[in-house]
């Protein structure tokens, strides 16, 4: 087994020149025997060549790197502004050398091995802006069939007015059971809806939802594939929502059907049913600021999970002041 190498072993410098030595030759090996592709290799080449020049401006050599080095190169990238997935990227590429190194009993351990990148900051969710949410739920197209208009019109009043999952929409029932998952009391003015970990929970039902579904009620029976889907199903059949075959809409379906009503009522990008619910969520909490409120609205569990809207009011905070305040922007003087 042949010994381990290092700079005080063999008396060789192996700052910048040998450690560029030493990616040449890792690269020919990724080439060759890894079979890395050339937009690979070009990017293992750029991220370990800057990796020798940290290691030439420190004065180490390829055996004396250690984590602590790493992780301050690590905060120097992150303070630069490199975002953290590219930093990921960064620590991969010399991850992957180090471990050849070792493999050629050229350094003593690993120095990126248990070095990790920050973590990414979680995306905002995307919320229509409330224009465009309004007239979203207000499209009226007079050349679809007045059926599915009703229901199609109810569904997304439903889920911006209310704030449901597609999941909790699709389980409403017309009448309360002791079967059903969830169902709407136009009387009382609200839905009762099971949520995620089956938790129930009552949501106000606005007067422009309401509106919508008495207009779907009104009509709704009138599917001709209902009678036999009551006798085939009566759960399925039972649905506030239904299809043209008499049971119960899917999911997928509320999906299509959004998109396909967000592109009719000429939004700049398709809405997806989880998108009303942020923009449920957004509005409110920019009107109410009442964080609770929203938590509780939204049915969930942890207010943390809560918060992330906070960030959306922020922004909208911010583009208004942006917007509006004459101290906003600075001037260039030397126009």
């Amino acid at each position: 087994m042949p010994s381990m190498a290092t700079s005080e072993d063999t008396g060789a410098d192996l700052r910048a020149p040998a450690a560029e030595a030493l990616i040449e030759r890792y690269l020919e090996h990724a080439r060759v025997e890894r079979r890395l592709a050339e937009r690979t290799l070009d990017i293992y080449a750029e991220h370990l060549r800057a990796l020798a020049v940290k290691m030439a401006e420190a004065q180490l050599p390829v055996d004396r790197v250690a984590a602590a080095h790493v992780r301050r190169w690590m905060a120097q990238m992150h303070s630069a502004g490199r975002e953290p997935r590219g930093i990921a990227l960064v620590l991969s590429c010399w991850r992957s050398f180090f471990r050849w190194l070792g493999q050629q009993r050229l350094v003593p351990f690993n120095p990126v091995q248990d070095v990790r990148a920050p973590k990414a900051a979680r995306p905002l969710p995307k919320a229509l802006a409330v224009d465009d949410a309004v007239q979203l739920a207000e499209l009226h197209d007079p050349d679809a069939d007045p059926w599915t208009e009703a229901r199609d019109r109810a569904i997304v009043e439903l889920l911006y007015g209310c704030g449901l999952r597609v999941s909790e929409l699709v389980g409403l029932d017309v009448h309360a059971s002791q079967d059903a998952r969830g169902w709407v009391d136009l009387d009382a003015g609200e839905a009762q809806v099971l949520g995620k970990g089956s938790k129930r929970r009552s949501v106000p039902v606005g007067g422009k939802a309401a509106q919508a579904l008495h207009a779907w009620l009104a009509v709704r029976d009138r599917c001709a594939a209902l009678p036999a889907a009551l006798l085939r199903d009566p759960a399925a059949a039972a649905a506030l929502f239904i299809g043209r075959n008499g049971t119960r809409f899917s999911a997928q379906s509320v999906w299509q059907r959004v998109k396909a009503r967000s592109l009719k009522a000429g939004l700049p990008a398709a809405v997806h049913p989880h998108m009303l619910r942020h923009s449920f969520a957004s509005h409110v909490l920019q009107s109410s600021s009442d964080l609770r409120a929203v938590q509780e609205l939204l049915g969930h569990a942890n207010i943390t999970t809560t918060q992330v809207y906070t960030r959306l009011d922020f922004q909208h905070l911010a583009k208004a002041y942006d917007a509006a305040h004459p101290r906003a922007k600075a001037k260039d003087d030397n126009k």
